[in-house]
């Protein structure tokens, strides 16, 4: 067993189990006792990943806070975790979706317990895999932060739920049959015994054509969770369909883990196979861009607007990924992350609006801004993001990606650069339609938010803006990741 220093990583993860057995053994009709119970326990887990973020010695780069333990040494199994450049941003994202996301159901009265039970579950498995370095943990915190999604949007969500829960089911689990082969035919492959990725990545362990045989796989296995067109379906549906909290984690966090896989998984272990895919990544992102931008334009409901312009925005993911370079990995790192923290704040403040009017239909509402201001407001500077406004966050990641994209793909940095303009209208036309123009009278008595309501909304505004005005807190511990590992590239 090999840990250096205090095992910070893990103790996320045992605060996240710790808070789940809490939860169990609490009576069903303490409702309150609950909520404070996952609050305190969301709360912990973003303390730890906030410290870890901050206290990564950047001079020294490379992988740190260290935790080792072989699990089943006949064939290779080690539990395995470290923090880089790379998933201090993903550790720090979860951290804070998950802590505002439990302030957000605070006003849920049904089913209390089985729901922040699931909540926790989900979510561990979400930490587990962006920290784990083996790829046998890798692949079962992917299930595992998978599994609860259904049980999720199936008893607590809206808007065709049963269908909205098995199709997002089906179709990761699709990728994950695509996952799953790639990672047992790396590990024969390597001849090495282990699952271990910081051996496995060491160059001269697969040859060429290894390398572009597994990282296809691994692209479309991961790809679908990243809502790759055209594997994309599932996600505005899911979005419309789940509570919450749980459009705000699987908005902000889980789309995030099918990007990331990639990038842990396809192009470390399969560089020369990254680079020979790298075309057909960026036409498929550019599409995606241009697809959700329009798609989303035609919608009438809240959620679907929001759930398309994800896939736009991972489309910007995508893109970076695909230029083979360290802006593009910069900016697409950096997009994951603000894109998490701006849809969490978009599907909060939609949250609210739907408990007060029981409406997400555009059409339906109006006038909203003089009805709840802050509520609005809220919304408002979400769209502002989305649509790339200096000063928040989502500007810079979308500036190094299309900076790095004009320099490798001029024709598709263009055509996604458009689409930004098609993206824009929509979230305007979103914002005049719902919160300006003609109130609609049976909403008047609606209350605006209260402070207590408004605090997690506060956190992730508070998040946007910080990171809109100081990009280099973020960029420069990417950085530490980036450059090492495209200087390494063969």
């Amino acid at each position: 067993m090999e840990f250096t220093g205090f095992p910070f990583l893990t103790a996320i993860l045992l605060t996240c189990v710790a808070g789940l057995f809490v939860i169990l053994v609490i009576p069903e009709e303490r409702k309150v006792q609950i909520k404070w119970v996952s609050a305190v326990f969301s709360g912990i887990t973003l303390i730890l990943s906030i410290y870890l973020f901050f206290a990564y010695d950047k001079g020294q780069g490379g992988l740190q806070f260290v935790e080792k333990f072989r699990w089943v040494e006949s064939i290779g199994i080690t539990y395995l975790n470290a923090a880089d450049g790379f998933n201090l941003p993903m550790l720090l994202l979860t951290g804070i979706v998950f802590f505002t996301g439990v302030l957000t159901m605070w006003q849920l009265d049904y089913r209390v317990k089985e729901f922040f039970a699931l909540y926790f579950l989900l979510v561990a498995g979400v930490f587990g895999l962006f920290m784990s370095m083996d790829l046998f943990f890798i692949f079962v915190w992917y299930d595992v932060s998978l599994f609860p999604m259904y049980l999720l949007i199936a008893i607590w969500g809206s808007t065709r739920k049963e269908y909205g829960a098995m199709k997002l089911t089906l179709y990761l689990l699709a990728g994950s049959a695509l996952i799953l082969p790639a990672i047992l035919y790396l590990y024969v492959q390597a001849g090495l015994n282990t699952f271990d990725v910081t051996l496995l990545m060491r160059p001269g362990t697969f040859s060429p054509f290894e390398q572009k045989f597994a990282f296809i796989f691994l692209f479309f296995g991961f790809g679908i969770l990243a809502a790759v067109w055209p594997f994309h379906t599932w996600s505005p549906v899911g979005h419309v369909a789940a509570p919450t909290p749980v459009s705000m984690v699987h908005a902000g966090v889980l789309m995030k883990i099918g990007a990331f896989g990639v990038l842990r998984v396809g192009i470390f272990l399969c560089p020369e196979g990254w680079q020979y895919w790298a075309p057909l990544m960026a036409v498929l992102a550019a599409i995606g861009i241009v697809y959700g931008a329009f798609v989303g334009l035609s919608q009438t409901d809240l959620k679907y607007c929001i759930g398309y312009s994800s896939v736009s925005h991972m489309g910007i993911v995508g893109l970076g990924l695909a230029t083979v370079s360290v802006d593009g990995l910069n900016g697409a790192v950096f997009q994951m992350f603000a894109h998490g923290i701006m849809t969490a704040l978009f599907f909060s403040a939609i949250g609210y609006i739907y408990d007060r009017t029981h409406t997400k239909i555009i059409d339906e509402l109006g006038g909203l801004s003089r009805i709840m201001p802050v509520a609005s407001t809220y919304f408002i500077i979400a769209a502002l993001a989305g649509i790339g406004v200096p000063c928040l966050a989502p500007f810079w990641g979308e500036l190094m990606v299309f900076i790095a994209a004009f320099k490798t793909y001029p024709f598709w940095g263009t055509l996604a650069v458009c689409a930004l303009v098609v993206s824009a209208l929509f979230m305007l036309r979103v914002v005049q339609r719902t919160f300006y123009g003609p109130k609609n009278e049976k909403y008047e008595h609606i209350p605006d938010v209260s402070f207590g309501q408004g605090l997690p909304r506060m956190i992730l505004l508070a998040v946007l803006v910080i990171l809109g005005l100081f990009p280099s807190l973020m960029f420069d511990m990417i950085e530490t990741a980036s450059i090492p590992f495209m200087n390494g590239m063969p």
